[in-house]
């Protein structure tokens, strides 16, 4: 039979070949983790037929590579039935950068068992055991693991769709597996995957469910991919914004307020440095600003649809017989303003209004991460209401203020998700099929390589995600775009158009940097505490050698405080090597020496953040180089 290879190529194998068989022949059965037939992942056992088109994955592959860690699940799962032959499973999926298992035990782990159960996976894999896959009926599966009490496989066969279901064996242990697997153990390299951590997880992700034990694990196809990972993962944790963000003084998270910050002196600099640049930013692409109430009548949510499709996630207020909700965005409130004041007509269109608008969505507890999931969150939130034929337009125009901001933040590397209708959503299939139409036609007017994020759209329209990678080259998806034919119908929006006639603007929903307080969170770890000069929230440090020093010091800090430098002085009796470490650790931008040389000439001696060159410059350079540092953005 004839098999086609991913580059077209031919090779002619004899019947009932497998992937495996396949692999063999172009002498890469070593390297090959998993087959995609025909578009399809599949076990490298799996038997090809001909004309089928081929492509071996590897390690170097992202469906390899998360098949390397499912299967390390799986092996997990095995080393723990070893450890307790009574512990329940529950799911073991392959996640970014490696795997975890959730599993009920009498025992409790932790991390000094770790290395233990590591062990028992890397005997697991010398023993180089094959992945066993069988297809067998859901009433015998059911059967065969209520014998065994595994009640979540059970409960997850009962909630299939299916008359029969996969299992795969290792060894001894069997689990509920739709697949693929690497063919065996052994194709897990020993020393490239470590357990990381040990955590509780409900089952289902819900708290009215049991608590699981959840043991994390990371997994790479060589031990030098781990061991780059792993420092990589060391400096995450120098970075970590939970960290930096107290000792800085930037904000707090107190148990009293569970998902909001308190924003500490510096973190209010920021905060509102940020605000005010993103402000002007829109400012000069046509937007203007609106503040909209906290709370509003269920009826609004319940016109949105938020209150079917979105109601689990809201604060709920009951007062004087009525509900009310706190708001979880600010889309209802927007199209309020749309519809005060005077009848709106084509020659007002686009109409583009923006909110800092803080939101309340009710996280569960287990979620919230320091700045980046909370329950009280700033959103940058914009809307504009458009004909169909300035969809295009307007989308070219926001991706570009997206491009702008993140640019100058050092973002440069930016990846878009396009996002189309999910399961849960409100409008007629007719809508969904002309707004991923259009913003199809707008995201590739707007020059973007889209992936396909299949059904994670919002449940009012379909849209793009903006994600930008940072210094450690890790994925934080901040702007979104969302394209809304449905909300501006069930609002009864309308504007006159050139005939006369009353039509319904298309909504376009837009976000830049998403939640303020989340950006800043992936600002602290990006910089790691060392802010540009223009956003950080003391931007230079007055210091003085000795007490005969202090007047002059203090005329220099006047200048800066003039000029807006933000600026402290430092006039203490402490050694001047201690002065620059103290407000050195405290991320200052510049260090301003003063001592007798610099009085008598009146210069200051100058030493920038990360540099042990102090540099002497007169006052008005001084002011320059401030002045320039201030602007870059």
């Amino acid at each position: 039979m004839i098999i086609f290879l991913n580059d077209g190529s031919k090779v002619e194998m004899p019947a009932n070949a497998s992937a495996r068989d396949l692999a063999c022949k172009l002498g890469v059965q070593k390297r090959a983790l998993v087959a995609k037939i025909n578009g399809s992942l599949a076990d490298l056992m799996t038997e090809l037929r001909d004309n089928d088109t081929v492509e071996l994955l590897t390690a170097n592959d992202p469906d390899g590579l998360s098949t390397l860690r499912h299967s390390a699940a799986h092996v997990l799962a095995a080393a723990l039935s070893e450890i307790d032959p009574h512990a329940k499973f529950a799911i073991g999926p392959a996640v970014d950068s490696g795997f975890y298992y959730d599993v009920m035990s009498d025992r409790t782990f932790s991390t000094d068992d770790l290395n233990l159960i590591e062990e028992k996976m890397r005997s697991i894999v010398k023993m180089n055991l094959p992945f066993e896959k069988s297809s067998t009926s859901r009433e015998e599966a059911i059967r065969y693991f209520s014998d065994r009490s595994q009640k979540y496989k059970v409960e997850i066969i009962e909630n299939l769709n299916a008359d029969s279901v996969g299992v795969y064996s290792v060894g001894g242990f069997v689990d509920l597996c739709r697949g693929p697997h690497v063919s065996s153990s052994g194709m897990i390299p020993h020393d490239a995957f470590k357990l990381t951590a040990v955590a509780g997880a409900y089952w289902r992700g819900s708290s009215k469910n049991d608590m699981l034990q959840r043991i994390y694990g990371i997994a790479f196809g060589s031990k030098a991919e781990m061991n780059s990972y792993c420092a990589t993962l060391e400096e995450a944790k120098a970075r970590d914004h939970r960290k930096l963000g107290p000792d800085l003084e930037i904000f707090h998270v107190d148990e009293s307020a569970p998902g909001s910050i308190f924003w500490l002196q510096n973190g209010c600099v920021i905060f509102n440095l940020l605000k005010d640049y993103i402000a002007r930013v829109i400012r000069r692409h046509g937007y203007y600003l609106v503040q909209t109430p906290q709370l509003l009548d269920r009826s609004l949510w319940e016109t949105s649809g938020h209150w079917d499709k979105f109601r689990e996630n809201m604060f709920v207020i009951e007062h004087d017989d009525s509900s009310m909700a706190i708001k979880p965005m600010n889309c209802p409130g927007h199209i309020i303003c749309y519809k005060t004041g005077s009848v709106k007509s084509y020659r007002d269109l686009p109409i583009r209004m923006a909110e800092f608008g803080l939101c309340h969505r009710n996280e569960s507890s287990g979620s919230m991460h320091g700045l980046m999931r909370l329950r009280a969150f700033t959103q940058d939130d914009g809307h504009i209401f458009c004909s169909e034929d300035q969809i295009v337009s307007e989308t070219i125009d926001v991706c570009s203020m997206i491009k702008e901001i993140y640019a100058t933040f050092g973002f440069d590397n930016i990846a878009v998700k396009f996002s189309d209708r999910p399961e849960k959503r409100v409008g007629s299939d007719e809508v969904w099929d002309t707004a991923e139409k259009s913003l199809r036609e707008a995201s590739e007017a707007a020059g973007l390589d889209c992936t396909i994020n299949k059904g994670e759209g919002a449940f009012y329209g379909p849209k793009l995600e903006f994600v930008l990678k940072d210094c450690l080259g890790r994925d934080w998806q901040c702007g979104t775009l969302q394209v809304d034919f449905n909300l501006p119908e069930r609002f009864g929006v309308t504007y006159t158009d050139k005939s006369g006639g009353k039509k319904v603007p298309v909504m376009l929903h837009r976000a830049l940097v998403g939640s303020l307080e989340r950006f800043i969170g992936i600002l602290i770890e990006h910089y790691a505490g060392k802010f540009p000069f223009w956003l950080a929230p003391t931007q230079a440090a007055v210091i003085t050698i000795s007490n005969d020093n202090i007047e002059y010091a203090t005329a220099v800090y006047n200048i800066l405080k003039n000029h807006d430098i933000r600026s402290v002085i430092d006039t203490d009796n402490e050694k001047i090597n201690y002065k620059i470490r103290k407000h050195s650790v405290n991320k200052i931008p510049a260090i301003i020496i003063i001592g007798q040389k610099e009085q008598e000439s009146k210069t200051v001696s100058m030493r920038l953040l990360g540099s042990s060159d102090t540099k002497s410059v007169t006052l008005e350079e001084m002011i320059e180089m401030f002045e320039s540092m201030s602007v870059t953005h």
